[in-house]
């Protein structure tokens, strides 16, 4: 098999260099110079740079250390791994008792980003959804369950900065009528997405707080016809009483 040629040498270096810090912190240029085997001005050209995007600080002996943008990044993703963890076994009870697609996601630049999905075990259905991917506040069910934890400010300048777009038919794009769900939404604290993002998918969905602080949100998915009033109590019931159990833990 052919190997192929890694595009950006800079990016390289500079993966180098953030290793070499990692591994010992308020280390000098010359020090991160020969341990990445570079010459000195190469590699003072490459920390600048880093210092300018935030992924290393120059400490005031001009001693060089981690950024405050790279550990916020990496305490980021162990705080998705934690909640994945920790919700997980509550998650798979929950999906095998319903069986059902279960969906759950954190709020990441006013939207939902999926970090974690679990499939049913018997249907035959598949959702398309994947982990990574990213879906509306306004017109998801998680989405609306975070949207509506927030107050009325956070909503206008939502409003203000995204644009309500219609995915189908059922999609709410007008603020007064959204806003009206979301009182709703507060009273309740259960959220529904009926055919707003996906044609024949109906989900509903619910925040995941932690000390008062939303942490995350989670949802089942249902094909639109097999839900019946009394099924979409049962679901309903069974998120609040899964919600509980996760805050609780």
């Amino acid at each position: 098999m052919e190997n192929k040629k890694p595009y950006g040498t800079v990016l390289i270096k500079a993966a180098k260099i953030i290793d070499c810090i990692a591994e010992e912190e308020n280390i000098t240029l010359q020090e991160i110079a020969a341990r990445c085997e570079m010459t000195t001005s190469t590699t003072l050209k490459i920390l600048d740079t880093l210092v300018i995007v935030g992924y290393v600080n120059k400490t005031l002996d001009k001693n060089y250390k981690l950024g405050s943008k790279l550990i916020r990044y990496a305490n980021k993703h162990i705080d998705q791994i934690d909640l994945i963890e920790s919700t997980l076994p509550y998650l798979e009870e929950l999906r095998d008792q319903v069986d059902e697609t279960i969906h759950l996601g954190i709020l990441n630049n006013d939207e939902i980003y999926y970090i974690n999905k679990l499939e049913p075990i018997n249907q035959a259905i598949r959702m398309s959804s994947k982990v990574g991917i990213s879906r509306p506040l306004y017109s998801s069910a998680m989405g609306k369950a975070a949207l509506a934890y927030f107050d009325e400010a956070y909503f206008n300048q939502y409003l203000e900065k995204h644009e309500l777009k219609p995915f189908t038919a059922n999609t709410i794009t007008n603020p007064l009528k959204l806003a009206k769900e979301l009182a709703e939404i507060k009273t309740t604290n259960i959220a529904f997405d009926d055919e707003e993002m996906e044609e024949d998918i109906y989900c509903i969905g619910t925040t995941i707080l932690r000390d008062q602080q939303m942490v995350g949100a989670f949802s089942i998915s249902v094909p639109k016809y097999r839900l019946t009033d009394h099924y979409k109590t049962e679901l309903i019931e069974k998120i609040k009483t899964t919600k509980a159990l996760i805050e609780k833990s």
